[in-house]
Formats: C-alpha cells, structure tokens, sequence
C-alpha cells in the first residue's frame, strides 16, 4: 500500500474540486462542441448498460411476483379462516333450527295443530306513483279476470307494502303503510305487546297507543296483529327506531321507494276493512 506523505495529500485534496469542476465544464464544452460525438458515447454506454438492466429486471420480477403470491396466499388462508368460522356458525344454527322443528312438529301433535291453508296471490306491476285521494298510493296494473278485492294485503319480496283501496277492470290501486290515512295493527316482537302503527306521509311510520310500561324497544320487530281481522298475524312490518323527536317510528323492511312488482295476497281477511269498502280519506294537506 503506497503511503502518502501528509502534504502531498493535503495538496491532492484541495486540487481535487478545481479538478472535478473543470472535468465538467470540460464536458459541457464537449457536448456543446460535438453533440453527436456526445451521443454516441451516450449510447455506448447505454448499449453496455442494457444486458446488466436485463439481468437485473429478471429476477426484481420474480420476486415482486413471489412477493405478490406471498400476499394472495396470506389473503386466501384468512379468507379460509372466515369461511371455516361462518361454515361453524351455520351448522350450529342449522342444528338449533332442526332441534325447534322437531320441538314444533312435536308440541303441534300434541295440540292436534290443524296448519292454515296456504293464501293465494297474484303478482301486480307498479306502473306509477298514483297520487290522487291519497297521499302515498301506488297504481297496479293486473290482468283483467284477476281475482283482486279491496282490502287484500300488498306485499314486496321484503315485506309489508299496503292494502288494496280501489280495483278497476285493468288497474288497482294500493294504499302504502307510510299513507296519512294508513292505520295497522301491529305486534312488537320481543316484548309481544300490541300497538298501532300510523303513517305520517313521511318515510317512517310511527307507533301509537302500546301498553304502558312497556315502551317499543330500538331495533325491535314489528309484525301485523291478527286484532280485528283486519290483517294475519306474523307480517313482517319493520323494525322500532327512536326519532330525535323522542317518536317511536317504524323503519320498513318493504322499499317503498323502488316498488317495481307487489304480490297481492288473499287472505280471506274482511275486518273492519271488507272487501266492499273503505274508510274515507282524510283530505291531503295544503303545502
């Protein structure tokens, strides 16, 4: 190893940077001069350079395209765990569910249970929000012959829609839940106490006249009370949300907002409501 005395490194040391200036003004100048000589050299070094990228390319794609592999193997084997955890979760429902039918079919036995005979019903296409006497009504178009009677229950694929009010030869008309005019009887799920629902001409219905002491609870089922005939019991309706108002409304399972089809159903139901009439609206208020 060639040992420098310390001037002559002191030397080199300040004549370096005078030295990589000038090399770079010098290339400058060269590349100003002759700008094809420039980029022949440019190219010669890219042309050397190139195989290296090549070689080095190669293996940086394998391995980001392990690394990929790595993290889609991580994903599948949590999304494996999820499904094993909800496949257990669905067997020990499944066998709750058959544990209660046979429970039921055994208690029905016992009580000589006579099951209720299937309602018949026919599928009705919205073809416009129809306004009219009402508030929040919907026109249906059927076929004419079809078997459809004033006070027969609306129902979407999700739950209860409204009740007939009008038939015509190739036409009804459905009056919604959320209608002003609308009044049902309905059954809180949890606490089994009976209650009326209203509408409001808004989204939600509210709740009214429940027995005292137990108030509906949030998030609580409402289905239809078999009280007066006026509906079967066991409808879906919604569930119980309190308004900052301090209101206990009904959120609907039913989306009256997108209504395409309404399945009419008979439910030989007569009730305060018969087939051959219905109660006078209430007039529409002002805006």
């Amino acid at each position: 190893m060639i040992r420098l005395s310390i001037p002559l490194r002191q030397a080199l040391s300040r004549l370096s940077l005078p030295v990589l200036i000038a090399a770079a003004l010098g290339t400058m100048l060269l590349g100003k001069a002759d700008t094809a000589l420039v980029e022949r050299g440019r190219m010669a070094v890219a042309d050397t350079l190139a195989p290296i990228y090549a070689l080095i390319a190669e293996p940086a794609g394998a391995l980001r395209s392990a690394v990929q592999e790595l993290r889609s193997l991580a994903d599948l084997r949590a999304e494996n765990a999820r499904l094993r955890e909800e496949n257990d979760r669905l067997h020990r429902w499944q066998a709750a569910a058959l544990a209660l039918e046979a429970e039921n079919g055994l208690l029905r036995r016992q009580l000589n249970y006579v099951p209720e005979a299937p309602a018949s019903f026919h599928t009705a296409r919205v073809v416009a929000d129809a306004g009219g006497t009402y508030a929040r009504a919907v026109l249906l178009a059927i076929q004419p012959g079809t078997s459809i009677r004033k006070g027969q229950v609306a129902l979407d694929e999700r739950g209860l829609a409204g009740r007939v009010t009008e038939v015509g030869s190739r036409s009804a008309r459905a009056l919604l839940v959320t209608d002003l005019n609308s009044r049902i009887p309905v059954t809180l799920e949890g606490s089994r106490a009976r209650a009326m629902m209203t509408g409001t001409n808004g989204d939600r219905p509210r709740l009214q006249f429940w027995p005292e002491g137990t108030p509906p609870r949030e998030g609580e089922r409402v289905v239809t009370s078999a009280e007066a005939g006026v509906f079967p019991a066991g409808l879906p309706v919604g569930v119980v949300r309190w308004s900052e108002g301090g209101a206990a409304e009904v959120e609907l399972f039913a989306r009256l907002g997108r209504l395409d089809l309404l399945r009419i159903f008979d439910f030989g139901m007569t009730g305060i409501l018969p087939p051959e009439a219905v109660a006078r609206p209430e007039p529409r208020a002002r805006r």
